[in-house]
């Protein structure tokens, strides 16, 4: 989208000898965006930023270091990998085309040949507990194959179920402050599910206060996932299943709200 917006401002002379993979974007205050984030992470941060303060940012042509780009993304990958299992072994289990499939499924915007390898080391949307929330629909993308889901419809426990991975690999960025990093698991310890709202009010309780009882009596922050703000009470669980990046990671960036309770 933003390569789409900055390419019409270029004749179509112009736009046909540009190469997408040729650009790259700044901040209004020259800092270059992170060019090994995921795009919907850029779009959340520069979103949360201007929460803030107005903020744009430009376009501009260079060379974007390719093979970096995909090392920097399989290290994501299986650290993802490690976070959800305790072990990479559902990655470095991939035969090498199939490594590099995940990574040419990302970089030729093809999300079958993409999802065709990711389905094996991600987390499915099965509910493990009763309580849990339903299936999104029955065509949902991030639902397993039969083929390496053994254990569907056996009556058995779904071992690569949300529910059942050790923890969820999530990171909180805040706007103009640090990236928090924590173990988050899919249940409390009292077995209920672990919610967003439980997951912020641990890590951020000056914005996000455990009880509405609890100063300060109105909300000063809002979580946003894909572009999408998240109601405190969705499940890590499912949010580690549908709403993480191509890498496995859950981003939740903070905006701020502003005195008159705007949001952007």
């Amino acid at each position: 989208m933003l390569l789409y917006s900055s390419t019409s401002i270029f004749d179509e002379a112009a736009a046909r000898v540009v190469k997408e993979e040729e650009w790259w974007f700044e901040s209004e205050e020259g800092n270059l965006l992170k060019w090994h984030w995921p795009l919907g992470l850029i779009y959340d941060s520069h979103t949360i930023a201007a929460s803030i303060r107005p903020t744009t940012s430009s376009s501009s042509l260079q060379s974007v270091p390719a093979e970096a780009c995909k090392q920097a993304f399989m290290g994501q990958m299986k650290e993802a990998d490690f976070i959800r299992w305790g072990n990479t072994k559902r990655m470095t289990g991939l035969r090498k085309a199939e490594q590099d499939g995940l990574w040419e499924g990302i970089k030729e915007h093809n999300f079958d040949e993409y999802w065709r390898v990711a389905s094996k080391v991600t987390p499915t949307t099965t509910p493990a507990r009763s309580q849990s929330p339903p299936l999104p629909s029955s065509t949902s993308l991030h639902t397993r194959p039969p083929s390496a889901d053994p254990q569907t419809g056996n009556g058995g426990p779904d071992r690569d179920g949300a529910y059942n991975v050790r923890n969820i690999p999530v990171r909180i960025y805040l706007p103009d402050g640090p990236v928090i990093q924590d173990v988050v698991p899919p249940l409390l310890d009292d077995g209920s599910p672990n919610s967003l709202h439980d997951f912020l009010s641990k890590n951020l309780s000056k914005l996000f206060p455990a009880s509405p009882s609890e100063p300060p009596f109105h909300e000063l922050a809002y979580p946003i996932i894909q572009g999408v703000e998240i109601p405190g009470d969705a499940e890590m669980a499912w949010l580690g299943a549908c709403m993480a990046g191509a890498d496995g990671w859950v981003n939740v960036c903070i905006g701020i709200i502003r005195d008159h309770g705007s949001r952007l």
